[in-house]
């Protein structure tokens, strides 16, 4: 698999189910056009880590928007599927849940499972150009750090060199 970071990201389209669990709608790259996004994939639906990481970032999401980014979680479940859960055990979440039922999207973004036919954990940040500026992909088990998204998301939008444990308001290299 070729690297994204760097590059311009893969174009997608998906249909989705907004955080209330009651509206359908669908989502495309262009409607990031202008701002950063946070997108991260995980295998399914009705599953053990995936619900903490999820309401972990819904509830994170006003940081999130005022770092001046949009959040968006994708798995290969139906919007169906994503319904049933966030009116189910899940909860409301502060962002859709997009539905990648073809697995096209997780293949463009080289964390699709083809074995198993989930996706890995897989998180990209998008620029307001839509050039993927960090991506971190790893196994089924563990789940990510909103903490460490965050300031990643911040250090890249400073512009500069950040250094190792870089927070904000800390000096640049």
């Amino acid at each position: 698999m070729e690297r994204l970071v760097g590059k311009k990201a893969p174009d997608f389209k998906m249909a989705t189910v907004l955080g209330n669990g009651e509206d359908f709608g669908n989502v495309s790259l262009e409607d990031y056009k202008g701002k950063w996004l946070v997108m991260f994939f995980y295998p399914l639906d009705f599953t053990f880590v995936c619900p903490t990481e999820i309401t972990a970032y819904s509830d994170r999401y006003e940081d999130f928007q005022k770092a001046g980014a949009e959040v968006l979680g994708i798995s290969v479940d139906s919007e169906h599927s994503h319904k049933a859960w966030i009116n189910g055990d899940l909860g409301k979440l502060n962002f859709p849940l997009a539905s990648d039922m073809t697995k096209s999207v997780a293949r463009d973004y080289g964390v699709l499972l083809e074995e198993d036919g989930v996706a890995l954990r897989g998180l990209f940040i998008i620029d307001p150009e839509g050039n993927v500026k960090y991506s971190v992909i790893h196994d089924l088990n563990v789940g990510r750090s909103v903490d460490e998204t965050l300031r990643v998301l911040k250090a890249l939008q400073t512009g500069g060199l950040c250094p190792v444990n870089w927070n904000e308001g800390e000096e640049l290299l």
